[in-house]
Parts: C-alpha cells; sequence; structure tokens
C-alpha cells in the first residue's frame, strides 16, 4: 500500500478524430489503491488527504440522505406543542410542522431500502422563539446561551429520542451513519447570548462573508479568543455526548479559516476522533475557492461548482463542455483522493430542487427526461452522490419554502408512489423515480470503480457534433463507462479512441479494446444504445437525452 503525495497534474490529451474535438484528461486511482490499477504517467501524483486513509475508503462509499427533520414524518405527536409558543401551523411554510426523531426512526426502513447509507439531519439545538411569522423549523436559529448548554429542540423530542435515533441508526439493522449539522457563525435572532455577551457579535455592516451578518443574524466575533472558545467547546460538548459519525457544518466561508484551522478542527478531533468533518462553503465558480477548507482540516465540501454544471447542462440542455470541465476542474484541483470525498448534490435545502431548473413552460415529459439524466450522472461522477429527501419521488419545489414541503404520506409505500399525485411527475413516476434512484444506489454500492476508482475523460463534444460525453472510471478489474447524450437526438456512431488515451491505464485500455458491455443503468428518453469496442477505439451510438452506465467485462 503506497501513499502518494503531491500536487496532481491534470493532464490533458487532444485526440483527433471525426466530428469534433474530444478532449481526454486522467487523473489517478485513490491513495489506497495498487499501482497496477493507475496510469503509470500519474504515480505519486495523487493530492494528500487530512481524513485517515481507512476512514477515508468508508466514506467515499456513503451514500448520504439529507433530512429536515420537522418536514419528514411525525412519530410522537404529544411533542407538536412544546417548546416555544406560537410555533406549530402546519399549513405556515415557515413554522414546525410536526416532524421529529421518532418520526425519522421509524422511517429508517424506507431510507435504507432506496440504498442511502448516511442520515445528514438539520440542526437540532433548540431555537429562538417566533421572529415576525416564522420559526426555526430548519434548525439554524439556535437560541445559544452563555453558559453553553446542548438543549435539544423539544418539538423535535428529547435528548434520549436523539440518542435512540443514534443507536438505531447504528445497529445491526440499518448500519448507517449519521450526520449532525451544526451552526457555529451566528446565533439566532434575540438569542439569549446575544443580551449576555453583546461584544462577541460583529456590528451591522454589508459586503463582507467574514465579518457581516447574514441574514441580519447576529454575527459571532470568532476572532475574540473567549468567543473561538466557546464556540468550539460547544461543538466538542455535542461531539461527546452523542454517536456523531460526522459533523456538516454550516456556513463555513462566513468564519475567518484561522478559526476552522486552528481552534474548531483540532479541537472536535480530540472530542471524537476520526469523525468526518463535511464544510458547506457556498461557493460554486471553480474548485480552487473549496481546497482551502481541505488544507485547513475539512475532510470534505459539498461540490456547488459541479451542482450550478449539472443544472446549466442537463437541467437547462446546455453544452456538455461546461459540465466535462468542471469535473476536470474539481478532480485536477483537489486531487482524486479529495474529490472522491467530495458531496454532490442536484438540490439541497438551501437552493430550488432541481427538478424546477428547466423552467416554467416546459413539457413534464422533458422536465423528466432531464431530473432523470440529472440523478445517473449524479450517482456516476467522482465524489459521494447526496440525496435530498424527496429527490428520489421526484418532488417538486422551487426557492425556500418551496423546496421544503412535507414529505408526503403516500410516499412510504410501493402502492402509494405509484399513484397519481398532484404536484409530482404525473401518475406513477414517483415510483419510477424511487426505483431508478434505488437503481442507482445499487450500481454505485457494487460497482467500486463508481466510489473509488480513478476517472478519465473519454470524450467531449459540441458545437455542430452531437452534445456527447463520455468517462471511464476503473478499479482493479472493475472498469465502468458512462455515456451521455445531452442533445434530444441520437448521436450516430463516435468512435472512441482507446489505445490512444494516455489518461487509461494500460491494463485497462487493453482489456476495454476486447471487452463486452453489460448494462448497469440506462435512463433514455428512447431508442436503443450500442457499444462495440474495436480494438483500438469504442464505438457507440446513444440515443437523445440518456445517460447510459456500462461494464467491462
Amino acid at each position: 500500500m503506497t501513499r502518494r503525495l503531491a500536487a496532481l497534474s491534470l493532464l490533458t490529451v487532444l485526440l483527433a478524430a471525426c466530428g469534433g474535438q474530444p478532449t481526454a484528461s486522467y487523473v489517478g486511482n485513490a491513495s489506497n489503491s495498487s499501482s497496477s490499477e493507475i496510469s503509470p504517467l500519474l504515480e505519486g501524483q495523487l493530492e494528500s488527504q487530512s481524513v485517515s486513509s481507512a476512514n477515508a475508503d468508508i466514506w467515499r462509499k456513503q451514500i448520504i440522505y439529507l433530512v429536515m427533520t420537522d418536514r419528514f414524518s411525525n412519530g410522537n405527536t404529544a411533542n407538536d406543542t412544546l417548546g416555544q409558543p406560537n410555533c406549530l401551523d402546519v399549513n405556515n411554510p415557515n413554522k414546525f410542522h410536526g416532524g421529529d426523531f421518532a418520526g425519522l426512526q421509524s422511517k429508517l426502513g424506507y431510507i435504507k431500502d432506496l440504498g442511502a447509507t448516511a442520515v445528514w439531519v438539520t440542526p437540532v439545538y433548540k431555537q429562538v422563539g417566533i421572529v415576525g411569522t416564522s420559526c426555526g423549523y430548519h434548525g439554524y436559529w439556535a437560541d445559544y446561551t452563555n453558559p453553553s448548554s446542548s438543549a435539544v429542540e423539544p418539538k423535535l423530542g428529547t435528548s434520549s429520542n436523539l440518542t435512540s435515533l443514534i443507536d438505531s441508526l447504528h445497529s445491526s439493522t440499518y448500519n448507517m451513519k449519521f450526520i449532525l449539522d451544526m451552526v457555529v457563525n451566528h446565533a439566532g435572532y434575540n438569542a439569549s447570548i446575544v443580551a449576555s455577551n453583546p461584544s462577541w457579535f460583529h456590528p451591522n455592516c454589508s459586503g463582507d462573508d467574514i465579518v457581516c451578518p447574514l441574514a441580519g443574524l447576529p454575527d459571532f466575533r470568532q476572532e475574540d479568543p473567549a468567543v473561538a472558545i466557546y464556540l468550539t467547546d460547544l461543538s466538542k460538548n455535542w461531539a461527546s455526548s452523542y454517536a456523531l459519525d460526522s459533523i456538516r457544518m454550516d456556513t463555513v466561508k462566513h468564519a475567518p479559516m484561522s478559526y476552522w484551522q486552528n481552534s474548531w478542527v483540532p479541537g472536535v478531533n480530540v472530542a471524537r476522533p476520526n469523525m468526518f468533518l463535511l464544510g458547506e462553503a457556498f461557493l460554486d465558480s471553480t474548485a480552487s475557492q473549496l481546497k482551502p477548507y481541505y488544507d485547513a482540516g475539512f475532510d470534505s465540501t459539498f461540490n456547488f461548482p459541479l451542482r450550478s454544471a449539472l443544472v446549466r447542462t442537463i437541467g437547462k440542455g446546455g453544452s456538455v463542455d461546461d459540465l466535462a470541465g468542471k469535473v476536470s476542474d474539481y478532480v485536477g484541483t483537489l486531487g482524486l483522493n479529495r474529490a472522491l470525498l467530495t458531496v454532490n448534490l442536484l438540490d439541497n435545502h438551501d437552493v430550488g430542487r432541481f427538478i424546477n431548473e428547466p423552467g416554467l413552460g416546459v413539457p413534464e415529459v422533458e422536465i423528466r427526461r432531464r431530473y432523470n439524466m440529472g440523478l445517473t450522472t449524479l450517482f456516476t461522477l467522482p465524489g459521494i452522490p447526496q440525496i435530498y429527501y424527496g429527490n428520489e419521488l421526484g418532488v417538486y419545489g422551487g426557492n425556500d419554502p418551496d423546496n421544503r414541503k412535507d414529505m408526503p404520506s403516500w410516499a412510504w409505500t410501493d402502492a402509494g408512489r405509484n399513484t397519481a399525485q398532484g404536484g409530482y411527475l404525473g401518475a406513477g413516476t414517483p415510483k419510477a423515480t424511487f426505483d431508478l434512484t434505488k437503481r442507482l444506489a445499487s450500481v454505485r454500492t457494487n460497482n467500486p470503480a463508481l466510489w473509488k476508482g480513478y476517472y478519465a475523460e473519454m470524450w467531449r463534444q459540441n458545437g455542430s457534433g452531437p452534445n456527447v460525453y463520455a468517462f471511464f472510471r476503473g478499479s482493479g478489474i472493475n472498469r465502468v463507462i458512462v455515456l451521455v447524450n445531452n442533445g434530444t437526438s441520437a448521436s450516430g456512431t463516435i468512435n472512441f479512441p482507446i489505445t490512444a488515451n494516455a489518461g487509461i491505464a494500460q491494463a485497462d485500455r487493453d482489456a476495454i479494446k476486447s471487452a463486452t458491455f453489460d448494462e448497469q443503468a440506462n435512463w433514455c428518453s428512447s431508442g436503443i444504445s450500442t457499444v462495440t469496442a474495436n480494438g483500438s477505439s469504442l464505438g457507440v451510438n446513444i440515443p437523445g437525452q440518456c445517460v447510459l452506465v456500462y461494464k467491462a467485462r
């Protein structure tokens, strides 16, 4: 087992071929892979990682399911009216609706059946009271106190209920990871600590992500040593009190990098070693914006640059050059070890749902095609896929609060998902989308190439030619090819160079050029695909609006 250090050098080979300007970019295997699995050009070129090799292998195999607890399932109506008054109203999208830990615990079988392996819940800390006509059902308006406490929001349940949920996740029945969302950038509006320690907060201002309040929320001065100690101790207390597998830290770009590197990361690592530290840096331009958070000690960030490219390319029918470029950017900039731990998403609670991205006036059948193409692509790219509750059903929803609707009561059974539902993708399609998501989770889990393998671009064509993107994922003898036709018409026959693609390891090139290809997943609007090994090249014909996943044998 060799640890390969140093920055990855992304190499691009321009290949001459008819009909377009295909490129082949390549990166090596994960750091604990054998050298026989890697292109010899890339030996010693992999980025190091902060997470241990053993823990990294565990986490890159995960499929994360994001739950906003209040909106998922009500398992105990007795706690609905506890806590802050005037904050329960199922008809008000900005108040509590009754979901709780007991409800989530009762639905773990549903999440397990889907194929998810880790559950991320939005913050569970006790929330401030009503603000105007809104309450902190989402968990991001914490009523912090000094001295600090680990008070759980009563409407979600008790600390014992939270422990029971975590124990169930960790049981042999489910064997799933638990990710707790936390916030140390800000307190809730009018939180108790604002009155008791007013000097701990930045004054009102605008134009600076770090020192200016986000949405008017009281903004902690992490540069003050007393504040840094308070906030880090708060997180350490949660990590010591509950069997957390991971912390998802909110709004990391809004606090000083020095705080994360010198206080918070080392502090929580002492409180509970080997936690997976996931930072939310809402930056969607390039991977270079995310790299400093890995360098500061986070194990992962959310891949918002990729998410934006998926929206532009698949959601809105743009050029595959955009998407392929973003993949090459994050794999090349972060290095494969980190890229495999980056969390990829179509949407979450802070953005409109991906299914809404095609826009008004687009026929439902077109929306469905693009949505399912997006799902299929998500599960095949380097990184950890994250599902937001309802993604597996094709739930519609624009920006907040429309993207935070209650999980529908019919979701829990196959019969319910196979019934026509208003506000979703037509008759029967909740089941079709659920089944596709389940299939994709299984394909990813059962093909190591998709969760720990290297990535090599095989084709990127746009302009006058078909809007086609193809890439290779390889790990040992597990070899997977993914074909994306983002155009509305069949691609016609395209020959991908194989022997000349230096991004693919020689052993893999030798295997592919005489392989038979077994279909693993298929989302196509219509038509029949063909994939044929032709010695030095791979001949493909891809139906329009189609994503195909093949395993070579």
